[in-house]
């Protein structure tokens, strides 16, 4: 960028803070600051909130919403001193959803702490020479009541508890209580405890597996990350520049148990999380939980975080008429890898991303493979395809100030975004997209086109980042069948409309997995999931995910889930709120 366009966007960013600051004033009276304020954002103007101004996340589009909400809660916080933050990415022109725009980073104050920001100016059309906000995010940085930590002074102590003998005594919890109770040791239960320890509060991970990283260990023996190890960083230690573009998973799960350890966080594995039941006279849980032993323990937590993931119980749905075959039959979660099946006959129902994997590791191992089609399904090849949404990450700001650019876009303009994604997508994998129409795989891209990322958000499925299989399928390797062209199942296979008969060996049900309120109606009953309603999937008023990363009606009830980047960023969001609320700042 030339050194005039950097003053020109310096100078636009300027004059719009400039004015904004002055609609702020708290000597102006709400018409002056309205007034001012109107000529400062566009018609389609959103505004998200992460915490700083709402205690919520949340989402407002309009201008005249915009305003009215964004006005009073600035008021009521003490918001003020909107600025660039010159210790970040500076402003500079962007495209984001089509649109050309100057994207700056922003810090300010409220009367709870720091607050960082983003917005989006482009030049009004209809008035040259003057920007207006497209978009704006606020978010809470940090809390002004958070414990700052000590430099601890070097100590030679000869005699008494070194610091392995402290971290061996504080796993135990003899005679304390943790405050915070974490279930799940994946991405999302070490990075909430992570955030949580340097907030200072007493936290404890519990997993029903034998090894932190199990979740990962235990799957499928070729899995790897599908995304790139650069956007993948879980919070405080990023993964070494040494690192495979994609990580296998053996590695994550070896991380995952080096991460508790240098971390220093409490985690008890072993351990099955039985269930729960809130006193809301004494503000505190009665956790069951089913220790190695076989022993029952009872602890009494203020705050339960389910990190189960977003897929954590497989949905063994029965498919019909599968009862009348006798063979082998097993969920994809249940499926390690097809060394035994060489020369075999085996059909996989389904088509995302798991079919796709076990029946790609099945024709590796010599095994006849057939899958099965009960729906259409999105392909995207993960080169370069699949990752475009992260491009971002190789722009060039550091990853504290991509995660933040990714959260201040707002779910209608994530939309665009996601769509215009869609379509490039199709041109560039239009070859083996019209090879597999050839061989009768159905394809769609989503509601409205909006591609593979909303249906993770939406339904947590539905695609297949392309690492081999669907070139399988195309060149008749993996032979693609469609659902309704079975005419039945007998005890050794199948018979097809066109009166072709198949012997099977082993079918594999790749049917997907429950939602998290299965599982909180398992642990906490029926009557809390009624409290809380629906867990993922968009909440239209706030236009955000349901029930993730915040307060839930239940009280002292939180839910953390997603992807590693998603568990990253707003693991730290969750830990704030409950800081906050230990605080009885909320």
């Amino acid at each position: 960028m030339l050194d005039n366009q950097i003053i020109n966007i310096r100078s636009e960013v300027d004059n719009w803070l400039q004015s904004f600051n002055e609609a702020i004033s708290q000597q102006k009276n709400k018409d002056e600051s309205i007034k001012i304020l109107s000529n400062l954002f566009f018609e389609d103007s959103h505004w998200r909130d992460i915490l700083a101004l709402t205690w919520k996340i949340q989402t407002v589009s309009g201008k005249s919403k915009v305003i009215e909400n964004l006005y009073n809660k600035i008021m009521e916080v003490y918001a003020k001193s909107f600025q660039i933050d010159q210790q970040r990415t500076l402003p500079r022109e962007v495209i984001r959803a089509g649109k050309n725009v100057i994207e700056v980073i922003l810090r300010f104050k409220t009367k709870f702490g720091n607050c960082e920001g983003v917005v989006r100016l482009f030049e009004d059309q209809e008035r040259k020479g003057s920007f207006k906000a497209w978009s704006l995010l606020t978010a809470l940085s940090d809390l002004s009541s958070s414990d700052k930590k000590n430099i601890e002074q070097y100590q030679n102590i000869i005699e008494g508890p070194n610091w392995l003998d402290k971290r061996n005594e504080d796993r135990l919890y003899k005679n304390r209580e943790p405050e915070v109770i974490v279930v799940g040791s994946g991405q999302a239960g070490l990075s909430i405890a992570a955030r949580l320890k340097q907030q200072n509060i007493d936290t404890l991970i519990v997993d029903k597996n034998e090894r932190i990283g199990d979740n990962w260990r235990n799957r499928y023996h070729s899995l790897k990350l599908h995304n790139q190890t650069h956007v993948n960083h879980l919070p405080y230690m990023p993964f070494p520049s040494t690192w495979p573009t994609y990580i296998p998973k053996d590695k994550l799960a070896g991380w995952f148990e080096y991460y508790v350890e240098s971390m220093e966080l409490n985690a008890w594995t072993n351990t099955k999380f039985i269930g729960a039941e809130y006193y809301e006279n004494k503000k505190h849980w009665k956790v069951k939980l089913k220790l190695s032993d076989g022993t029952i323990k009872i602890m009494k937590p203020k705050h339960i975080v389910m990190a189960v993931g977003v897929s954590s119980v497989p949905n063994r749905t029965k498919i019909p008429g599968l009862d009348d075959y006798k063979g082998e039959v097993i969920h994809s979660a249940d499926y390690d890898n097809g060394k035994h099946y060489n020369g075999k006959n085996v059909l996989v129902y389904g088509t995302g991303t798991s079919a796709h994997d076990v029946a790609q590791d099945l024709y590796v191992h010599g095994a006849n493979v057939k899958i099965v089609q009960r729906s259409p399904s999105m392909v995207v090849n993960v080169e370069p395809s699949a990752q475009l949404p992260y491009q971002l990450y190789s722009e060039g700001p550091n990853t504290d100030d991509c995660d933040l650019i990714t959260i201040s876009t707002p779910l209608e303009v994530l939309k665009k975004t996601h769509q215009l994604l869609t379509e490039k997508t199709k041109r560039i994998d239009k070859p083996l997209l019209d090879k597999l129409t050839r061989v009768g795989f159905n394809l769609e891209y989503g509601e409205d086109n909006s591609g593979w990322q909303f249906k993770y958000l939406t339904r947590g499925g539905g695609y297949y980042f392309n690492v081999g299989a669907s070139d399988l399928i195309a060149d008749g390797k993996i032979k693609v069948l469609q659902f309704s062209n079975i005419v039945n199942f007998s005890s050794s296979g199948i018979e097809m409309k066109s009166g072709e008969k198949f012997d099977i060996d082993l079918m594999v049900t790749a049917t997907g997995y429950k939602g998290q309120e299965y599982v909180v109606d398992e642990l906490f009953g029926k009557s809390v999931i009624d409290k809380i309603g629906p867990i993922w999937g968009f909440d239209d008023e706030r236009q955000e995910l349901r029930n993730m990363w915040m307060q839930t009606k239940q009280p002292g009830l939180w839910f953390h889930a997603g992807s590693l980047a998603q568990c990253r960023i707003f693991s730290k969001f969750l830990a704030l709120q409950i800081k906050a609320t230990l605080d009885r700042i909320i």
